[in-house]
């Protein structure tokens, strides 16, 4: 056998070899998408979620819950707490050493310059000054990040999120600051609901005025999607080498409120854009119990009032495909007839909400009025009438 045949012979051994490798590595990931009833394309983020707002419902999902760094997305978390910990959101803040020539992106803050805290959360959030938020979390934290950072996890637990943990205001790279894309989602979420915090966000431009303790100027949003998606209300891009791209996005069209987080992915605009106007044209809000519905009359015996009008205080929304939509049920349950006296607000019935077969929501149906009993002359008047 000669030494040409026997090196063909291995150099084919080895390509079958890496083959049967590979192969069985494309196998295993297209069937992991594939198990996720979430995933309706193909993703290139390391994690991403994208979630309606209304109830956090979750519209497309890959890795969602796996723990990862979030760079400056962590930003999103450090607004909030400011902001829920603030009486005063236009107090002056005179500028530590500690928060001057701060690695990575910087408003350039200088020591004893003076800020409100307002206009160091726009320096935050819009240029991503990771000197603003040491001066915000020193601030906030009476001088020490250790107990603002407490406040970040507080801030994110009340919020209903379990798998993260912060350590620095700013987002970068530190050993146990982590999040998944299932809680940034979901903090952001609850953020939006804060008017001064999606006032911000929002926000593509703020203008700085010139004062005795400072120059003035300009600061730009870094979130491109702000100029390009319809609808886009923020929130938050973030880079660091450990974390990759990361972007949260949120967009508000017709009645519905959509939030996108993809973590270590490369094309961070393009598949954020795709994602959420995949979702509105997917998805839609439908009003399945309107708040303070008149539901129905019921008759009263003895009463002042010969019926009664019952109706649901809470409502009940849901994000849906067309095709789901007529999975959903609703049941009344109440007696049509009632005696007096009845007080307002009284639980007189019920009402559920079904998918297919699964309960998801119910609420009490009240009067809206209360009715009171007639007395002994008025029944003896009723009677004779009759008669």
């Amino acid at each position: 056998m000669n030494k040409k045949f026997i090196r063909t012979f291995i150099f084919c051994f080895i390509f079958l070899f890496l083959f049967q490798i590979t192969s069985g590595i494309t196998t295993n990931i297209l069937v992991k998408a594939a198990s996720n009833e979430n995933v309706k394309l193909n993703s290139l983020a390391k994690s991403m979620v994208v979630i309606e707002t209304t109830n956090n419902t979750v519209l497309y999902s890959k890795n969602e819950n796996l723990k990862l760094p979030m760079a400056s997305t962590t930003k999103i978390v450090t607004a909030l707490t400011v902001i829920e910990n603030c009486e005063d959101l236009d107090k002056i803040v005179t500028i530590p050493t500690n928060a001057t020539n701060v690695e990575g992106s910087s408003i350039y803050l200088k020591k004893d310059e003076k800020y409100t805290i307002k206009e160091l959360l726009y320096g935050l959030m819009l240029q991503s000054g990771n000197d603003a938020a040491m001066a915000l979390a020193l601030e906030i934290g009476n001088g020490s990040i250790e107990n603002f950072a407490q406040l970040m996890n507080d801030t994110a637990k009340n919020c209903g999120v379990e798998n993260s943990n912060f350590v620095t205001p700013h987002g970068l790279d530190a050993k146990d600051h982590y999040t998944t894309a299932n809680d940034l989602a979901i903090i952001t979420s609850k953020a939006l609901k804060n008017s001064v915090f999606k006032e911000i966000v929002s926000s593509k431009i703020y203008k700085l005025e010139t004062n005795e303790f400072r120059k003035g100027r300009v600061f730009i949003n870094k979130n491109k999607l702000l100029s390009s998606l319809e609808g886009c209300i923020g929130v938050k891009t973030g880079y660091t080498s450990k974390a990759g791209r990361c972007l949260v996005s949120a967009c508000e069209r017709d009645g519905m409120q959509v939030v996108c987080v993809v973590l270590n992915c490369r094309p961070m605009f393009e598949e954020s854009l795709e994602l959420i106007n995949k979702a509105f044209s997917e998805y839609k809000k439908y009003d399945i119990l309107p708040s303070y519905k008149f539901v129905t009359d019921v008759s009263v015996e003895d009463g002042k009032s010969s019926s009664l009008r019952l109706y649901n205080k809470k409502g009940f929304s849901v994000v849906s495909t067309e095709k789901d939509i007529d999975k959903y049920s609703v049941i009344y349950s109440y007696s049509k007839n009632v005696k007096a006296p009845i007080k307002k607000d009284e639980v007189l019935g019920r009402v559920e909400i079904y998918f297919d077969k699964t309960l998801i929501f119910s609420e009490d149906l009240c009067s809206i009025e209360k009715v009171d009993s007639i007395d002994t002359n008025d029944k003896i008047k009723n009677i004779l009438d009759k008669w």
